[in-house]
């Protein structure tokens, strides 16, 4: 019988990204104590349904917007065409920030980097000729999250279709904002009551709608390690039950309808083990601290994109193999959804061809990979076993240091998640300067001169001309003396503590304008100022 001998440990150690040392191998040793544990069953570690893909595979949820709302349709209907089988929407920087297409402030950045949404007419052509009980649809916008999600809930009702058949996600996610990725518009106390509003509106009236996607993908974007990433997305997880506990919801129901989002980078094996991690300690966050017995309440269901962060200008067709093995992770650490990144992202807006590339990743995977076959299929080695538990105690004491600072909210004020973010950001962009972190084609195996032709998406700027004069026109054709009384009852339930949602459905039927609806809020709650 042959036994392990034990392996000398190199004089340097080899530390990962995240600040865990990884040994030359790892044997039974390393996961002496480990209860066994099967998928489908808390703490959910190895999956949250028993036989995962067998059952049903991870929805192919590709990540989409540009120019006008009828561009946008055209690229939905394109990759709904091509086999995928979700939707994700896209917004442009003006209507993630609350101002219409016509502001002033959104000259130039109109249809840019997303769809332009300034009311219901732009948002009835978003979905023209895709009926939505048949689609799940994810839409990644947070300040103005309840706008779009009362929007999407108009569009069905013009389409006939119930709103308990609407199946889908808003982000809804303003605390990552704050420390991340900078689109917001109100200060974080009276962004939380949207939030825990949208809660419970969607409870009522959305029940089969994911109410959150609570986001670590921005986190990591920004510079965050494995752990950060793990610990910031998770505390403020807390920080949403929290306030939806104090505004007297039921952690068995709103639990049930969260989600989380999630980065893929490039380091396979620490990225399979980092989900795994998620899961067991969200089952436990939600089973002790939250007292939450209802089991679709205690696991954690998440999407997740490959890292545009890792992608290269230099050398992009090499950013096919790194999108496929972050996908590949995804996939292994038990994802429900996915977006697969475009070679060409470094340099432009996804072109049609990179479009079609990257969903084409996401089915090899799934029909000849064979990664749909076993659930949770390196569950059980020694390494992906003990990086799980290292990413979860790492995580743990990062979340607890942030409860000792008063939680996510008081942390991001003071800020602290902020600075530990620049600070893994700026030891990291070292590590790449000095050639210490490997990119190929940018720090090592460079060309002299770059032979690979790109063709990129160009945006016209008519899209911009075209959106003001759609916008100009439903103000001119609507009924204003209506709109301005929607708008003085959005202000005075602002003042008060009634849920919102009402009176902002009520002005958005009347065609009140995202940037109108805004405005008012911007004049009763204030803005967020980081500096």
């Amino acid at each position: 019988m042959r036994t392990i001998a034990a392996v000398a440990a190199p004089d340097d150690k080899l530390v990962n990204e995240a600040g865990i040392e990884i040994k030359p191998v790892y044997t039974p040793e390393d996961v002496a104590g480990l209860e066994p544990e099967l998928p489908g069953a808390y703490p959910f570690t190895r999956g949250p349904y028993e036989t995962m893909y067998r059952g049903r595979p991870w929805t192919i949820r590709q990540y989409a917007g540009f120019g006008s709302a009828e561009e946008t349709n055209a690229r939905f209907r394109y990759l709904l065409e091509k086999g995928q089988t979700g939707l994700s929407v896209a917004f442009d920087l003006p209507t993630q920030l609350g101002y219409d297409s016509d502001h002033p402030l959104a000259e130039g950045e109109v249809g840019r980097v997303g769809v332009a949404i300034d009311s219901l007419i732009d948002l009835e052509l978003l979905f023209a000729e895709i009926p939505l009980d048949q689609v799940s649809t994810s839409m990644t916008i947070n300040a103005p999250a309840a706008l779009m999600l009362l929007l999407y809930e108009l569009v069905a009702e013009k389409q006939g279709v119930a709103p308990e058949k609407l199946r889908g996600t808003v982000q809804n996610d303003i605390l990552k904002e704050y420390v991340a990725r900078g689109n917001y518009i109100f200060p974080p106390r009276p962004s939380m009551r949207i939030t825990t509003d949208l809660f419970a509106y969607c409870e009522e009236h959305l029940p089969g709608f994911n109410t959150i996607s609570i986001s670590g993908y921005h986190i990591r974007e920004a510079g965050s390690t494995a752990v950060q990433e793990l610990a910031f997305t998770l505390a403020n997880g807390i920080a949403y039950c929290q306030a939806a506990v104090e505004a007297g919801l039921s952690p068995d129901r709103f639990g049930a309808r969260l989600s989380f989002f999630f980065n893929a980078h490039n380091d396979f094996f620490q990225e399979v083990a980092k989900f795994r991690a998620a899961r067991r300690l969200w089952a436990k966050i939600m089973s002790e601290r939250f007292g939450a017995t209802n089991p679709k309440a205690q696991m954690l269901r998440f999407h997740t994109q490959t890292g545009g962060s890792t992608l290269t200008a230099q050398q992009p067709e090499n950013n096919i193999v790194r999108v496929a093995l972050q996908a590949f992770s995804a996939v292994c650490g038990g994802t429900q959804s996915l977006h697969t990144n475009s070679f060409d992202e470094a340099l432009a807006l996804p072109s049609e061809h990179a479009v079609r590339i990257a969903l084409r990743t996401q089915q090899i995977l799934a029909n000849e990979a064979g990664s749909t076959e076993s659930a949770d299929p390196l569950g059980g080695s020694y390494f992906i076993e003990a990086l799980t538990s290292e990413l979860e105690s790492g995580a743990m004491e990062l979340i607890e240091h942030i409860e000792m600072l008063g939680g996510a909210v008081a942390a991001i004020e003071q800020g602290f998640v902020q600075a530990e973010i620049e600070e893994a950001s700026y030891r990291c962009q070292r590590e790449v300067e000095s050639g210490e972190r490997v990119i190929v084609g940018v720090n090592r195996y460079q060309e002299e001169t770059d032979s690979e032709k790109v063709e990129l998406l160009r945006i016209d700027p008519e899209v911009e001309r075209r959106q003001r004069e759609r916008t100009a026109k439903v103000r001119a054709e609507r009924d204003g003396a209506a709109v301005e009384k929607a708008l003085a009852a959005v202000r005075e339930t602002a003042r008060g503590t009634e849920n919102l949602f009402p009176t902002l459905r009520e002005a958005l039927v009347l065609r009140a304008t995202i940037g109108e609806i805004c405005t008012v809020l911007r004049e009763e709650f204030g803005t967020f100022d980081r500096a």
